[in-house]
């Protein structure tokens, strides 16, 4: 059994764990220590703190997933000056070994090998996924989107940017948010609505409609709101995030052939763990004309694992050196 320092790097927090590897496989991921990237001038630094925080030798190698197109040797975070450089890592973090992947790659990784216990049903048929194709979406700042291919054993993890399809509205209030955000960027993805960000969208095209002034208000602000069970109006956004999600869930099924499952996952995903069910999500998700039966035909899962990102990028890690 080998060790590695598992890291899920995003543009406010860096998370770092000791995780154990065996054949292939994650068997153990510590206690996560969370830092604040605005607080060390480089990765490197935030690495040498964990050490300190840890207070023994770090193993000399390294899990990495992070917030950012993963491509070349040098990688630049969109919101931190952190500027990290593959080549560099045997200097600067004394690792002999390591794995880089997208965050939401390392989701797919986390989908893998997560045990069962770390789903939640939402919708379809209630059973274990089998070999096939698994798509996988997770609103969160942005959304992201990637499939896993499952068969005869092994898993094999492909990231995109499905996230930046466009968006098809459905009915007369999707075509008024439609034509308000077109108005405002142009091009709409469907990354506009399903995601933090998105939510205050939605409030702004139902507040138009019954002619109500908002406040203007963090994401933070909008989402204590939608979740409230005390406010009808943040319930009634709520609702119609769920319902494009759904329907945006349903078309990346089906352009990827994700019948053999679908996964929620993202930090947003697991705020809706008791919501999603009780939603619009499952009608929509379903609502594909002749392909209705298919749809419901596929288990949709919510992963629960508290650390995907961590746990992924260990997983990745198994998997690229057994």
């Amino acid at each position: 059994m080998n060790e590695v320092v598992a890291v899920d790097i995003g543009g406010t927090h860096a998370r770092f764990a000791l995780a154990s590897i065996d054949s292939g496989r994650v068997a153990g991921l510590g206690e996560a220590i969370t830092l604040k990237t605005g607080e060390f001038a480089s990765f490197a630094a935030a690495w040498e703190a964990f050490g300190k925080q840890l207070g023994q030798p770090l193993p000399r190698a390294a899990a990495i997933a992070i917030a950012a197109p993963v491509s070349g040797d040098e990688i630049r975070l969109t919101n931190s000056p952190w500027l990290i450089r593959q080549a560099s890592f045997g200097e600067h973090l004394g690792v002999d070994a390591h794995v880089l992947v997208n965050d939401f790659e390392a989701v797919g990784h986390a989908v893998c090998q997560a045990a069962a216990g770390h789903f939640f049903h939402i919708c379809g048929p209630d059973r274990a996924f089998g070999d096939g194709t698994i798509s996988i979406i997770g609103p969160g700042t942005g959304l992201g989107v990637a499939h896993i291919r499952r068969a005869a054993g092994d898993c094999y993890v492909q990231s995109t940017e499905g996230g930046h399809i466009d968006f098809a509205a459905l009915d007369a209030f999707e075509d008024d948010l439609l034509r308000r955000l077109r108005a405002r960027h142009g091009r709409v993805s469907v990354e506009r609505i399903v995601s933090g960000p998105g939510l205050i969208s939605i409030f702004e095209a139902l507040a138009a409609v019954e002619n109500l002034e908002l406040i203007e208000a963090s994401d933070k602000t909008v989402w204590d709101r939608a979740l409230s069970n005390e406010d009808d109006f943040g319930n009634a956004a709520l609702d119609r995030f769920c319902m494009t999600l759904g329907s945006v869930a349903g078309d990346i099924a089906l352009a990827q052939g994700g019948f053999a499952g679908v996964v929620i996952a993202g930090g947003i995903g697991l705020r809706l763990k008791d919501v999603l069910p009780r939603s619009g999500f499952a009608e929509r998700f379903r609502a594909k004309g002749r392909f209705e039966g298919l749809m419901a035909s596929i288990p949709v899962k919510l992963i629960t694992h508290p650390q995907p990102g961590l746990f992924g990028a260990a997983a990745a890690f198994a998997k690229e050196h057994s």
